[in-house]
Formats: structure tokens, sequence, C-alpha cells
């Protein structure tokens, strides 16, 4: 999972090549990087109600992280080495137990369309990044005036004063999902320097688990574990998290490896302006969440935000 952003967010790319696919397959590869991912918040919130949200995470992140990690081994392939899994490490903390941790918590207190929403962010966030850690890249016309768009619908989705209808959301909340998107962003960025497997789906599955274990400690140093009864869990929280397991990480992972391999990075990346959309819808309808002028107007600027960020060209620096 790399950015990627929420939603499912994904770690690493492939290059394309030359052969071309089965239509049926890179259309069923789409649909779930779309739909798949996008419906992932309102599994994560149905989880987070009954199952407190740093062990939720563990679970989902440890069990998906082993089964990539054993399948690649199968395959034939070697575990990471030391320096690898360091990296690994690293990287988990920042995406997994930063960003993921913060999103599965604030999902107690903000809808879960809103929630994808916010994590639209991270590419202003990456852009941001690129100017002030790597130097990469250089604050244009263009590029402020995305960020300040997309800032203004964080700031509709989060301000008191604005009547648009419906309630603002949680404050704590907001300020929990955009520390996750600054976590992510500075992963994201500051990662292309580090030592990772080669193996694309080896590396997503060693930071997933390594993040999954990091997870459980963080869970058991906030004292989840105290009165937590598996058995009082219903079978709707059950199967949310099979869903995420299985569908959002193992499966929806799958499928973005394999189109980043025989398609082009731009459109795979479509998916950020879909996932949002994708989890604002779903929540409407299945999950009972509020779809007023306010979600509506603070969803578009941070769309239009997105779309201007991932399709810009990039300056040089020098």
């Amino acid at each position: 999972m790399l950015i990627h952003c929420s939603q499912e967010r994904p770690l690493a790319t492939q290059t394309p090549t030359s052969a071309p696919p089965a239509t049926w397959k890179t259309l069923l590869s789409f649909a779930i990087i779309y739909f798949v991912w996008g419906s992932t918040f309102l599994a994560i919130r149905v989880g987070v109600h009954e199952v407190p949200p740093l062990l939720l995470a563990a679970m989902r992140f440890s069990a998906a992280g082993l089964a990539l990690v054993l399948w690649m081994l199968a395959r034939g392939e070697h575990l990471p080495s030391r320096r690898e899994w360091m990296s690994a490490t690293l990287l988990a903390f920042f995406i997994f137990v930063m960003d993921y941790g913060a999103l599965f918590w604030a999902e107690q207190r903000v809808p879960s369309g809103i929630a994808a929403v916010m994590l639209a962010t991270i590419p202003g966030f990456m852009a941001l990044s690129e100017i002030l850690i790597l130097r990469t890249q250089r604050l244009t016309a263009r590029l402020g005036l995305s960020l300040l768009i997309g800032l203004g619908g964080v700031a509709v989705l989060m301000s008191h004063s604005f009547n648009a209808g419906g309630a603002p959301i949680d404050t704590k909340g907001a300020m929990a999902l955009l520390c996750a998107s600054v976590s992510w962003s500075v992963a994201s960025v500051g990662g292309r320097k580090l030592t990772l497997p080669a193996s694309k789906v080896m590396s997503s599955g060693a930071q997933m688990l390594a993040g999954g274990v990091m997870l459980i400690f963080a869970s058991a140093v906030f004292g989840e574990f105290k009165g937590f009864k598996p058995a009082a869990v219903s079978r709707e929280a059950w199967l949310a998290l099979l869903y995420l397991i299985v569908f959002g990480s193992i499966i929806g992972f799958t499928a973005y490896v394999w189109l980043m391999h025989h398609q082009s990075p731009t459109k795979v990346g479509t998916y950020a302006y879909v996932n949002p959309v994708v989890a604002v819808i779903v929540g409407y309808f299945l999950g009972g969440e509020a779809l007023g002028l306010r979600t509506i107007a603070g969803t578009l600027c941070v769309l239009v935000s997105v779309m201007i960020v991932t399709t810009a060209r990039k300056p040089s620096t020098s």
C-alpha cells in the first residue's frame, strides 16, 4: 500500500510491461481498487464500534502481512535482510501505527465517508514534504492554489461557523486524521531513501507485519486488552474485520500491484479521486451517514485539490 491514500493506500509500485492484459482483468482490478478500497472505511467504522481501534488495526495488518510474507516465501522469495527489516519497521511505524492507528481511532468519532475525504489530503502533504524535505519540487502558484483549496475543504468540514447544514466533524477526530495524512506523506517521501526488499509484495507484507506487531504493543500500552471480550463481539464486526483483511488488504493490494505492472501510474492513481466518493456514498446508503451541503462542498474542494496536485508537472528545483 503507498500513495495511495485512503483508503487502502499502496506501499509500492512496479514498472508496467508491454504485454497487453485481458480487458476483464483490467476492469476487475480497477473495480477492486475503486470500490473495495472505498468501502473499507465503512468496514473500519463498523469494527471500531465493538473492537478497540488499535487492536482491530493490529489484527488486520498482522494477518494480512503474514499472509503476504508466507505467499512470497512459497513463491521462492527470500525473507528481508536485517537492514531491510529495519527500514520496513521504520516505515511501518509511520504508516501503520501513526497513520492507520489514527484513522481507526478517529472513526470512532468521524463518519467513515468524511474520514476518507480527510485522508485524501495526503497528496497535498506529500507535495509539501517534497518541497520542504527532499527539495525536489518548488512551490508554484498552481500548487499553492491547490493546497489552499484542499485546506478550504477541510475548513468547511470542521468549521462551526459555516452554516450549510449538518454538524461539523469532531475536532479531535479531524486532528487525528490530519496527523495521519502528514505521517503517511512523510513516510512515503522519506522512504524513498531507505533500503527495502526488491520484491514489492514482500516489502509491503513485511511492512504490514511489522506494523501489526507494533500495533499489538500499542494496543496493550493503551490498555485496550482490559475488558475486551472477543465472545461479546458481534458477527457483523468480525465480518468487517475479515473483509478488511481479505478484500481490503490482500486482494486489494494484489489488484493494485497487478495494475501497476500493466497500466501507467497515472491511470492507477485515479483511485485517489474515486475512493473518497465511494466512501461517502457507501457511508450514506449503508451506514446511515449524513450527506448534506457541508459534506458535498468539503468533498469537492478536497478532490479538486487532489486532482490539481496529482496532475501537475513537477518543476525543476535547479
